[in-house]
């Protein structure tokens, strides 16, 4: 561990996307920053690891929302194209269905030819139904999204309404897309997205139909070298806005003076700043970490909560290659319905889940070996369940079958490196509240300031992450980190001359 400073402007807690956004932000601002991680790399779920050959991201692995990426790097004076190799995948992704596979086409166009021959019909509601999608997006990009979710106020400002006319905003994305279409295949194809955000299609608002315009008009691309390479590029970025990073750094305690954040305690060493940004997990910061006084939030709150679904995640280096997937792999050959109450009604290990698989190496042979394919395998659980490895290893033998059912591939004498990833790893890598992975769920009633404040109780304390506002997914968390940058700066501005903003 280097020495660390005595003392910053600011102290960030924590490297993933929240962390490095907010910390790039405030030191583009002049102020001095740093950040503590107690992995020994950047990236928090974000993270990669390599193995005989064999390079995998962790966690996300879709770039969507390009423009988001665009706007972080380009408000430090960079573009991201100076950091990163971004391929536009076509198709976008692949779904199988009991019926067999569909493919997403890059484009708008290709996927109104797609959704026509389906539903006759459906081509044209579609093309409508996208242009409603964009202008959502540009409402909820432009002013929702980039609200830090303090009041009500934020939702009903003069600027906003006016463009919210005519759109369908808080019904359930559920009931919208169902307004429009009734192939069963294309209501999975547009709900599908959401699943990212954490709850049912029946329980989002509609306004996130925008993450449709986000998948079909402005694509599905991935960063050559996999999506470790954005950490690469926005700690880089840090750096050379005067970030200093310090890894191997367990934080353990928030300072409080005088009615105030003044740093924190760290490996048992003492670090002073002015105001602290706690991008970890929020639970964890604030039962763990801040003293009961200064607690916004009890247990009971956050017991009350609902928690985007945690992950069971099977890392798969296999010996030969597999032309029956494309990069991105959706199998809903299974009833989604049952996977659901085991998820948000009824917390249990699914019996024929749907699932996820991502095969980097079909676009990027740097990720794998020579004639080798890099797999990784996500299966959407409830978040809390205990830890249980009998139904690990059923759900890894579910899936197993269904690959070779639908690709006639058996891949199970060709696995050459296995690693399992689920609830006690996301608790003990990530202090994550109940073993989530995606944060809080995008639900109706847990959306923009319904959702855990920014600023804390403990003035001068602003948290950034996927437990607060926008929310969960990579864009969002890159979006938190600026947001609580600029609370952080205003609390610096404030507190030079005197003044407190209230928490």
């Amino acid at each position: 561990m280097n020495s660390l400073p005595p003392f910053s402007d600011a102290i960030v807690v924590g490297a993933g996307f929240a962390g490095l956004s907010a910390a790039a932000t405030l030191a583009s601002s002049g102020k001095s920053v740093t950040v503590l991680e107690r992995h020994e790399q950047a990236g928090g779920r974000a993270r990669a690891f390599s193995h005989e050959g064999f390079t995998f991201d962790m966690g996300p692995s879709w770039y969507w929302m390009p423009d988001v990426f665009e706007d972080f790097f380009g408000a430090l004076g960079s573009e991201v194209n100076d950091h990163l190799d971004l391929i536009r995948l076509d198709p976008s992704y692949r779904v199988w269905f009991d019926s067999g596979p569909v493919d997403i086409p890059a484009g708008s166009a290709a996927v109104q030819d797609l959704f026509e021959s389906m539903e006759v019909g459906a081509g044209e509601k579609f093309r409508r139904f996208l242009i409603e999608a964009g202008r959502k997006y540009k409402l909820g990009m432009g002013r929702f999204v980039r609200q830090a979710g303090h009041t009500p106020l934020e939702l009903l400002q003069p600027s906003i309404l006016p463009h919210a006319a005519g759109l369908s905003l808080f019904g359930s994305l559920s009931k919208h897309v169902r307004r429009n279409f009734s192939d069963p295949r294309i209501i999975q194809i547009l709900e599908f997205p959401v699943l990212f955000l954490g709850a049912r299609p029946s329980n989002t608002p509609a306004l996130y139909s925008m993450m449709n315009y986000a998948d079909t008009a402005l694509g599905t691309w991935y960063p050559m070298g996999g999506m470790n390479r954005i950490v690469n590029a926005m700690e880089s970025e840090a750096t050379r806005q005067g970030v200093q990073f310090h890894y191997g750094v367990d934080v353990e305690e928030i300072l409080e003076s005088g009615g105030r954040a003044i740093g924190v305690v760290a490996e048992g060493r003492t670090c002073l700043s002015d105001t602290v940004v706690a991008a970890a997990d929020y639970h964890h910061v604030e039962q763990d970490l801040l003293s009961k006084e200064w607690r916004r939030y009890d247990e009971s709150y956050w017991q009350g909560r609902t928690m985007a679904p945690s992950s069971l995640l099977f890392y798969l280096g296999i010996e030969k290659r597999i032309d029956h997937f494309e990069h991105h792999n959706l199998f809903f050959d299974s009833p989604f319905e049952p996977h659901a109450e085991t998820i948000y009604d009824d917390p249990s290990w699914p019996e024929h889940p749907l699932f996820y698989v991502c095969a980097p190496s079909r676009t990027d042979a740097s990720v794998a070996p020579p004639g080798c394919e890099n797999l990784f395998i996500l299966i959407p659980l409830a978040p809390g369940l205990a830890h249980d490895e009998s139904e690990q290893e059923r759900l890894f033998g579910d899936v197993m079958d269904r690959i070779q059912m639908r690709t006639g591939e058996d891949l199970r004498p060709h696995i050459v490196f296995r690693r399992d990833y689920a609830h006690r790893e996301f608790e003990n890598d990530y202090n994550a509240f109940r073993g989530n992975a995606y944060g809080l769920a995008n639900t109706i009633g847990q959306t923009a300031f319904l959702k855990p404040k920014m600023r804390s109780k403990l003035p001068g304390l602003f948290f950034a992450g996927q437990l607060t506002a926008p929310g969960p997914g990579v864009p969002p968390s890159l979006i938190s980190g600026q947001l609580a940058a600029e609370e952080a700066n205003e609390w610096l501005s404030q507190f030079a001359h005197g003044q407190a903003i209230p928490a």
